[in-house]
């Protein structure tokens, strides 16, 4: 223990970050006119525009809101506040919806009808119903309300139909990865033939392709802003590490594409401080990746800090060995999840780390056996009594 905790406080000290997995792209933010530009200079100098404000009251939205969050969007002179408002009632909005939007959005009033026109038509493509349309756009106003590159809005809502993914899963983009319409169709292209081509030189096949690719995109999106010339680097450096294709193709369809987001030199801090941390050869440590690709895209900190915190609650490191995916897991939920065991006398460090494992629905089912077995009667209440006669 002396020797992994040493392991532990020498890998601290060092910077071995890697880029979070789960950052994405912003998404491309409103494009301000001229005026905003000049705003922290000349704010004193403007006035806000008192036919917006009068407008703005008139839809109840909250202008004390909007003044203190978004104040440069009362001092533009041109505004279309009821023509935005009436495209939104159009499709059914109510006026609380109208209001919510107004003013969580406020700069949706710089947006000319015909762009708003524009981009409606282009959310029904996807959308089953007005109403929702109408959720979406009260889910994510601003993706709505950016109406630049609608050209490739549309080519990227046709590529993905083309690809086969559901509409009500492309729609689910827009609102919740808007930022990968706005690349340029042909780049997204590009990195789905180069995703696809990763897939089949590592010996899946032609046959289960397009499904393994439709479920990689519907758990990640932003998988389309990886650099072809990285993703190929990094599977080049797993094979020089010892995996062979199709181990490589087991970590390609686990954790939502993980591997490709990763990067040679962040997989090599991982693997070297989980094979100190673990004290085990490269032939072991290549089996609990295989076990746990989290080794691969957890840095240093944050497998350091899950390994620390499993040892406070009484681990062992060869527990967590046996059972690596226990590290999947945050301290938080794995001391969550240690009360509740103990709450029935039941010593996770005497038994086995599986039943701390999985999703909440998963360890909620298996705590619910555990607990009802260890409070089954000895003996059957209902058995009939043997009486001699």
């Amino acid at each position: 223990m002396t020797g992994v905790l040493r392991t532990l406080l020498l890998f601290r000290t060092g910077p071995h970050r890697l880029g979070s997995f789960w950052s994405v792209p912003m998404a491309p933010r409103w494009t301000l006119p001229s005026a905003h530009l000049a705003f922290t200079t000349d704010r004193q100098s403007k006035r806000e525009n008192e036919r917006t404000v009068e407008k703005l009251c008139k839809f109840s939205a909250d202008v004390r809101k909007i003044r203190r969050l978004k104040g440069w969007v009362l001092l533009e002179e041109e505004t279309y506040v009821e023509e935005v408002v009436s495209v939104l009632q159009g499709l059914g909005a109510d006026a609380a919806a109208v209001a919510s939007i107004l003013e969580r959005c406020p700069e949706a009033v710089l947006c000319s009808p015909a762009a708003v026109a524009a981009q409606r038509d282009l959310w029904q493509l996807v959308c089953r119903s007005e109403q929702e349309l109408v959720r979406l756009i009260e889910q994510s106003p601003e993706a709505f309300f950016t109406v630049q590159d609608q050209e490739n809005l549309r080519l990227n809502i046709q590529l993905f139909q083309e690809l086969g993914l559901r509409n009500v899963v492309i729609s689910r983009f827009l609102t919740t990865a808007s930022s990968i319409f706005h690349h340029p169709v042909e780049k997204n292209k590009q990195m789905m033939r180069v995703l696809q081509d990763s897939y089949l030189s590592r010996g899946g096949s032609e046959a289960n392709m397009k499904v393994w690719l439709l479920k990689l995109l519907t758990q990640n999106p932003f998988i389309l802003f990886n650099s072809p010339a990285a993703v190929r680097d990094t599977l080049q450096f797993l094979q020089e590490q010892g995996f062979t294709d199709l181990e490589i193709l087991h970590l390609l369809s686990k954790l939502k594409g993980f591997l490709f987001q990763l990067c040679p030199r962040g997989i090599q801090n991982s693997m070297s401080f989980s094979k100190k941390a673990f004290e085990c050869t490269d032939h072991d440590l290549k089996q609990l990746v295989l076990k746990c690709p989290a080794l691969l895209y957890y840095s240093v900190a944050v497998l350091e800090e899950r390994i620390q915190g499993l040892v406070k609650e009484g681990i062992s490191i060869a527990q967590i060995r046996e059972t690596p995916m226990v590290l999947e897991l945050t301290p938080q939920i794995v001391q969550y999840r240690i009360r509740k065991l103990n709450s029935l006398g039941y010593r996770i460090k005497d038994g086995h780390l599986a039943d701390l494992n999985g999703t909440k629905k998963e360890f909620e089912a298996n705590f619910g056996k555990i607990q009802a077995k260890r409070q089954r009667p000895l003996f059957n209440p209902v058995a009939p009594l043997s009486v001699e006669e």
